[in-house]
């Protein structure tokens, strides 16, 4: 797996950082810290044991070590040593499908997977570049809007040509969250759950979850009897949600419900070369520490669905920091008329290639421009038969040795349990008050989404841009983008948008993408690190099930929530309400974008 660094300019910089892992011996120390807390237990090892407790450990206010989290890259190790592996997950998946032949004489035709962030992110990859197309047709649902789960039960009966009763016997409903609070797959666990009762259907073999002891979701699922699947094949808690994939259960089962090789696929992730994923992290930091923290994302077309997982990884794991960030750049086509020149003090860019051998990279061009006008470009080349999960593994080390180099915890996320805590503040407020749109927290923000024009919000972009506040924007809808046809409507408005607002008038780059998922994905780097110009969108008209009693009340007050998180740690938000969500709402909408692009522009 070469790894090429090109255009480095920091060069000296980068080969001291790469080499303290080696004078500092951080593999064979991370061996044996991960070794002692998995025999001995977390609560035996303290802060002051070595810093790499602090960097991937979770720590309670009095200095206790509460859950050693290394199980990310101690998988892979543990991986070498158990070849029964896949086959345990094979069975384990034969049992589920047999259940279910069991109770209903059916074979699985539909996967419902309901997660938030990491527990969903990885599935979503496999189903874009086309893993998953050899088993059930799969469904993210990590979304606690009624339109996203409404959108999916109507294309399942569009594609079966049968009604939703006939249909849900032969669906297996997964719920995964690695949280204690999280509450989004239970609304959404709750609800299908409502369906099946409503229709008749015992669902108990058709369920399954994925949680700790305790959470929300244990505390629903359990006492219906839906069936609890340890997460990690060692038994272990030793994961956080988005380091789940590629070597839990929680990654593993979709694939072998779709017959991929897991013994390759297992193997491709343990057979990492750990030292080059330590020299692009020495490298990115040596970048970053320079102002280059934009990293532009450039994948092969057969991975092209991995960007936004990566993201993740990146961004939710180390954006906790004011003073360094790294914003991963993905869904854009590189241009360098939207770059500065290479030799620009503002020049923030650093690309990273990924290309497969024997594969064109469907930015080769591109590529050979950026080279030559001297921009820093790591190009790294996997095998043509290495499995995703090699490039996955390799992105949890690089994130590692980030988190190192920054002395950072790169396993925890303050900024999303924020926006979750308060979300559940001003659901409580609106069971008091008579409805989720009779709280403070809406009644303000529908204000100032009401005096919004298109010369305010260019003078507000304008005034951050010259105060120097802002280095990147974003553009987050909360509602579905990608089931329902308004939905789909929508984010491409949002895509023209971005070029429009950021990348072509401000040369910056944005991210384009829904919430609450976006909550769970990168919140955390917009929220801690900052310097992000946010539009976040609403549907004033939302979709309802009234059959299942599923309302936007919650989904509502997530959106409210992320606001009011923002504006608490002096970030820079703006709320924009959508009538709804026909051609001619977004036609209105993409005419407010375009108006305020040409007023940026004066």
């Amino acid at each position: 797996m070469p790894l090429s660094l090109l255009n480095d300019s920091a060069h000296a910089h980068t080969e001291a950082l790469r080499a303290r892992f080696d004078s500092e011996h951080v593999l064979s120390r991370l061996h044996s810290l991960d070794d002692r807390a998995r025999r001995e237990g977390p609560s035996s090892i303290s802060p002051a044991d070595d810093p790499l407790v602090s960097i991937g450990m979770e720590i309670n206010p009095s200095g206790q070590v509460t859950k050693n989290s290394y199980g990310v890259l101690d998988l892979a190790w543990q991986a070498a040593q158990c070849p029964d592996w896949p086959d345990r997950v094979h069975a384990e998946v034969e049992d589920i499908r047999a259940r279910i032949h069991e109770a209903h004489g059916v074979n699985i035709r539909f996967l419902i997977w309901a997660g938030m962030g990491g527990s969903i992110e990885d599935k979503t990859a496999y189903n874009a570049i086309g893993l998953l197309k050899g088993g059930p047709k799969f469904y993210s649902l990590d979304s606690t809007d009624p339109a996203k789960l409404k959108a999916i039960l109507e294309d399942m009966e569009t594609r079966a040509r049968e009604p939703l009763a006939k249909l849900l016997p032969s669906t297996l409903v997964a719920g995964m969250a690695m949280g204690m609070t999280s509450y989004e797959p239970v609304v959404n666990l709750e609800k299908l759950a409502a369906l099946y009762d409503k229709n008749k259907i015992d669902s108990r073999a058709n369920f399954i979850y994925m949680t700790l002891p305790g959470s929300i979701l244990d505390n629903f699922a359990g006492p219906r009897g839906y069936r609890r699947i340890p997460l990690q094949l060692d038994d272990a808690n030793s994961t956080a949600g988005r380091h789940s994939a590629p070597l839990t259960r929680g990654s593993l089962y979709p694939l072998s419900l779709a017959g991929v090789d897991l013994r390759q696929w297992i193997a491709g992730a343990a057979g990492v070369e750990i030292a080059d994923a330590f020299k692009l992290a020495s490298f990115l930091q040596a970048q970053a520490e320079q102002g280059r923290d934009k990293v532009t994302l450039l994948l092969p077309k057969s991975w092209q669905g991995a960007g936004l997982w990566t993201k993740q990884d990146f961004e939710e794991s180390l954006g906790k920091s004011e003073q360094i960030g790294i914003k991963i750049v993905i869904g854009e086509k590189p241009n360098l008329r939207i770059y500065r020149k290479a030799a620009d003090p503002k020049q923030d860019r650093v690309f990273l290639v990924i290309q497969r051998k024997g594969e064109p990279h469907p930015e080769a061009d591109a590529i050979t421009r950026l080279r030559a006008g001297r921009y820093p470009v790591a190009v790294l080349t996997f095998g043509s038969a290495d499995p995703l999960s090699r490039y996955m593994q390799f992105m949890h080390y690089a994130v590692f040795g980030l988190g190192y180099l920054r002395q950072m915890n790169f396993v925890t996320q303050p900024a999303v349990e924020l926006y979750k805590s308060i979300a559940g503040e001003i659901s409580l407020q609106a069971k008091d008050v008579g409805g989720v749109r009779e709280t403070s927290a809406w009644k303000d923000m529908a204000a100032q989404a009401k005096s919004t024009t298109p010369k305010k919000l260019a003078a507000a972009i304008r005034d951050a841009v010259n105060a120097h506040k802002i280095e990147y924007g974003e553009l987050t809808f909360f509602g579905d983008l990608r089931y329902s046809s308004g939905g789909k409507l929508m984010r491409k408005a949002l895509d023209r948008a971005g070029q429009r607002l950021f990348r072509s008038t401000l040369k910056m780059p944005v991210d384009i993408y829904e919430g609450p998922a976006m909550n769970h994905s990168y919140h955390e780097m917009v929220i801690g690190h900052g310097r992000c110009f946010s539009i976040v969108l609403l549907s004033d008209k939302q979709a309802r099930m009234p059959a299942i009693g599923y309302e936007p009340d919650y989904h509502t007050a997530q959106f409210l929530a992320t606001k009011l998180a923002l504006e608490r740690r002096g970030r820079i938000v703006h709320a924009i309400l959508v009538k709804d969500l026909s051609p001619e709402s977004i036609e209105k909408l993409e005419a407010f974008f375009s108006e305020t692009a040409a007023q940026l522009s004066l």
